[in-house]
């Protein structure tokens, strides 16, 4: 049976790309909470939970200094398992730290939600509280796309080749390391380009050679550069897809968080390989117009949970980093 705590709501202030951050704090008699929380977003966003517990009993005067589990739930959309977060300690308090987030999709509809989270906590019985969460309206680009021959070939193509592919990816976005913590800061653009010649969420229509049409969503952000400019990490992690695609050409997926990835497409050539740890800012390759592209450019995505969210929102403080430190 879980019994419900109260927490108190001490700071309101502006954090992320699309929204704000809430902290809330609880005292109890044999711990505290601290958390931060995204507590208005956008369709696309996501929702972002960090949890501090602290001991108020010294370490070796009890037997179970663990946090055994946390769960962070939003009934209409989804639910999640906390991570742990590595943290230098506090004398001989037992200090914990968690994080979690659910991604909302581009289609998510306004208006007010309540998060939930369920944890036990320093071996003692199992708790839950609730935070209330505001979904803002986000307008989105529709757009038409004519294709030449090639590019008709390609977004029709149902070869096993590219349903290969296809599968592979997915597999790689829907695998969560929960000791994958590889950059909790916030990312910065794979390019110094600024000019975007596509946006995330565009709402796409396809038009074949023949005059059929496909609608499809646009996953990320496509910069308009040059073949051959730079293309550089949005953040340190592990190189986790370094491939040529038939559908977005030479491509490369880096892994930053449990259930994290950045993604980079329509390059000319690669210079990372699968297995390989970098930084964030070391270039990954150069940019091209590789796969199904009109032109050149660079295509930049960020699945969290295998959903697209957006890019932006990844640029700012997302995951509270710089309060908790």
């Amino acid at each position: 049976m879980k019994k419900k705590i109260y927490l108190f709501t001490i700071l309101l202030f502006c954090a992320i790309a699309a929204g704000w951050t809430k902290d809330a704090l609880y005292n109890g008699e044999e711990y505290s909470i601290a958390l931060s929380y995204t507590d208005i977003a956008a369709p696309g966003d996501a929702i972002f939970v960090r949890l501090r517990f602290e001991s108020k009993v010294r370490e070796n005067e009890k037997n179970d200094s663990s946090l055994t589990s946390a769960l962070l739930l939003i009934p209409e959309i989804g639910q999640c398992e906390f991570y742990p977060v590595p943290i230098n300690t506090i004398g001989n308090k037992a200090v914990k730290e968690f994080l979690a987030a659910i991604p909302l999709s581009t289609y998510q509809a306004t208006g007010n939600l309540e998060l939930q989270i369920i944890y036990n906590a320093f071996g003692s019985e199992t708790m839950e509280f609730s935070l209330p969460v505001q979904i803002t309206p986000r307008e989105f680009v529709k757009e038409t796309i004519p294709l030449d021959s090639d590019n008709t070939a390609i977004r029709t193509d149902n070869s096993p080749e590219r349903i290969a592919q296809i599968n592979k990816l997915n597999t790689i976005l829907a695998t969560i390391h929960p000791d994958a913590i590889y950059q909790t800061e916030p990312f910065t653009p794979p390019t110094d380009a600024t000019r975007r010649t596509s946006f995330f969420g565009d709402r796409r229509t396809y038009v074949y050679t023949d005059g059929t049409e496909a609608s499809s969503l646009h996953y990320g952000i496509d910069y308009g550069i040059p073949t051959g400019s730079p293309v550089a990490a949005c953040g340190a992690g592990k190189v986790v897809l370094a491939e040529n695609r038939i559908s977005t050409g030479w491509s490369v997926v880096i892994e930053h968080l449990p259930g994290l990835y950045s993604l980079y497409y329509h390059m000319d050539s690669l210079m990372v390989r699968e297995g390989q740890m970098i930084r964030q800012g070391d270039q990954i390759g150069v940019s091209g117009a590789t796969g199904l592209a009109t032109g050149p450019h660079l295509h930049w995505e960020i699945r969290l949970n295998m959903a697209a969210v957006s890019p932006d929102f990844f640029t700012q403080d997302f995951s509270f980093s710089s309060k908790h430190q």
